[in-house]
């Protein structure tokens, strides 16, 4: 039997990111080919395993219970659509060096145990607890998965040690400390496995930022007076499907005067003639995700609406010279401007306009960069780590505003941009 079918058996080998940095980082085509290797799928379903099995054991803790989707991806190679996003209708328990359970919705028990071949038939389990609540307690579903989740891990060996839990209904808790389980922070544990890609994620994540590239060439096409704000959004959903996207999360389209503040959304507004406008397209490729601003004008730009740009371009430029392996979170953060110098009262009133956050299976992951968390508590910049750096300065004129956004792999000597679509200087769509 293979190792891929045997998710209990990992090696230190699973542990190899397998890097590549030689010449460019590759944007691969989607489909599977016989004369090029593209992503290796068993590697990377063994190398997420065996990271989070590292990190438990560097952990307090025993055992893993996931309900966060990202999660349960991460540890079982496990999705049945987006749908379940935000239901809490599946979980997932990782102890000591076992296979993982996995609890499905229904019949997709069924269909992983019948397709999911790199996890144990009697793993692959159906369950259900509250659905945020509309299962209500009462019904007894909860106390009767806690029960069986805490006799597990007493199977296991595990019962004196801590259970981490990422995260969870309220009467969930209550029910799995009635089964007498130490209930610690499990997302931490996670979120430590997650922050190092391999090389599989690294290729996923550069051919779901070349979906985008491709996107934000067709809305600079089409920006022009006539069009709206959802216009764009729809036409960009369409398209980042039939690319093959599996989510297309959000797009935050913004111009004119709701540039300044930023709204962080997309109304019906017309586009008119001398706007700035930014978009942000949050989608992903087999689970991997973007999050990439652009900013344009239409058919002409001010001064102010210029140097707003070129301010925002200099500091974003500032933050990826900071990023190589070894450097600090507060040292790139504070090569961003003070909230109080581009109008804002404070730092938390400004929080996400100068940001960097990680990428990966979800859109917030490690490292977060921002000066109201890193300057007090900074992180270790490390090889492998895939994070968006993004900017934001409003412009003069009181209501234009630019914001940028560059999507980075840090490398063993430095950082490669895999965003690509150009922004250099201020781009004018349709220019008059």
């Amino acid at each position: 039997m293979s190792r891929a079918l045997m998710p209990n058996l990992l090696t230190p080998q699973d542990l190899e990111p397998n890097w590549r940095w030689e010449g460019r980082l590759p944007a691969w085509g989607h489909t599977s080919v016989d004369f090029e290797r593209r992503i290796d799928h068993d590697r990377l379903r063994r190398y997420r395993l065996a990271r989070t099995r590292q990190a438990l054991q560097a952990s307090e803790a025993g055992t893993l219970l996931l309900f966060d989707v990202n999660n349960i991806r991460y540890v079982s190679a496990t999705k049945i659509g987006e749908w379940e996003r935000d239901k809490m209708c599946r979980f997932c328990l990782l102890t000591g060096d076992d296979a993982p359970y996995v609890w499905d919705f229904g019949s997709a028990a069924m269909h992983h145990k019948k397709f999911s071949d790199w996890l144990v038939p009697d793993h692959c389990r159906a369950g259900v607890v509250g659905m945020r609540g509309t299962i209500p307690p009462e019904f007894g579903l909860m106390r009767k998965y806690a029960r069986e989740i805490a006799g597990l891990i007493r199977d296991a060996g595990m019962g004196d040690m801590p259970v981490g839990l990422d995260y969870a209904e309220t009467s969930m808790f209550h029910a799995l400390k009635e089964e007498g389980l130490n209930v610690v922070d499990g997302q931490q544990i996670m979120l430590a496995a997650r922050e190092i890609k391999n090389w599989d994620e690294i290729q996923l994540l550069t051919q779901a930022a070349s979906m985008v590239d491709g996107v934000y060439h067709m809305i600079y096409e089409e920006l022009k007076p006539g069009v709206r704000e959802n216009d764009i959004v729809a036409l960009s959903n369409k398209m980042l499907y039939e690319m093959g996207s599996d989510d297309v999360e959000a797009i935050n389209a913004i111009s004119g005067e709701r540039c300044n503040p930023h709204p962080h959304n997309f109304t019906d507004r017309y586009f008119r003639p001398g706007d700035q406008a930014f978009f942000d397209i949050l989608q992903s490729y087999q689970g991997y995700r973007t999050c990439y601003y652009r900013t344009f004008n239409i058919g002409r730009a001010t001064p102010a609406q210029h140097d707003a740009y070129v301010k925002a371009r200099e500091w974003i430029d500032a933050s990826i010279e900071m990023i190589r392996p070894g450097v600090t979170t507060d040292k790139v953060a504070a090569v961003w401007p003070k909230a109080e110098e581009f109008g804002f009262p404070d730092e938390d009133s400004a929080f996400g306009l100068q940001f960097g956050h990680g990428l990966g299976l979800a859109l917030h992951e490690r490292p977060i960069i921002s000066r109201a968390v890193s300057l007090d508590h900074p992180m270790e910049i490390q090889t492998g780590m895939v994070f968006a750096l993004e900017t934001y300065c409003p412009a003069a004129d009181g209501y234009s505003a630019a914001r940028i956004e560059e999507e980075v792999v840090v490398t063993e000597t430095g950082v490669e941009v895999i965003s690509l679509f150009p922004a250099e200087d201020l781009p004018i769509a349709n220019r008059y």
